[in-house]
């Protein structure tokens, strides 16, 4: 997270649990579940604005998209804070439709690395803006739901709501 340019948060409420979100002036650069979820960073040094446009927006489209109103997410994203091997992870997570799942061999294969499977994932571990950047829809090569940073319950859950007929 680049704690040099002035970050804004809201947190928003969800089934799945209250969400920290995060916009720089580029865009959302943030969103973690509030408890049970690894890398929420601190925000201490962030200013509260819940009527900030970016967090604004966020917050309607989840809220779309846990009622599966809502598909595909319409925002400006921030991925800066990440390598650019990062960010050519969280690009290729961005194309992925709703329902569908790949593989972790299979995003490295999309990113024009496909010797890099580990890396990919733990790429993934480190997306900074969940749902909307979907890492929940790579799976284990056997299918398997191998981890995610908010919790596989959740995971499993946002799979779910994904695999609901329109």
């Amino acid at each position: 997270m680049n704690t040099t340019s002035p970050t804004v948060f809201t947190i928003t409420e969800g089934p799945l649990g209250n969400m920290l979100l995060a916009a720089s002036p580029r865009g959302l650069c943030g969103l973690w579940f509030v408890t049970g979820q690894r890398n929420t960073p601190g925000h201490a040094a962030w200013s509260r604005d819940p009527a900030h446009p970016v967090l604004a927006a966020a917050s309607t489209q989840l809220a779309d998209y846990f009622a599966g109103r809502l598909r595909a997410f319409d925002l400006p994203l921030d991925l800066s804070a990440g390598t650019p091997f990062q960010q050519s992870a969280w690009r290729t997570l961005l194309t992925l439709p709703w329902g569908d799942t790949i593989t972790y061999g299979e995003l490295a294969r999309r990113m024009g690395r496909p010797e890099a499977s580990r890396a990919a994932g733990v790429a993934i571990g480190r997306n900074p803006v969940s749902i909307i950047v979907p890492c929940h829809r790579v799976v284990g090569a056997n299918g398997s739901l191998t981890g995610y940073a908010g919790g596989v319950e959740r995971k499993t859950a946002l799979l779910r709501l994904e695999a609901q007929p329109a």
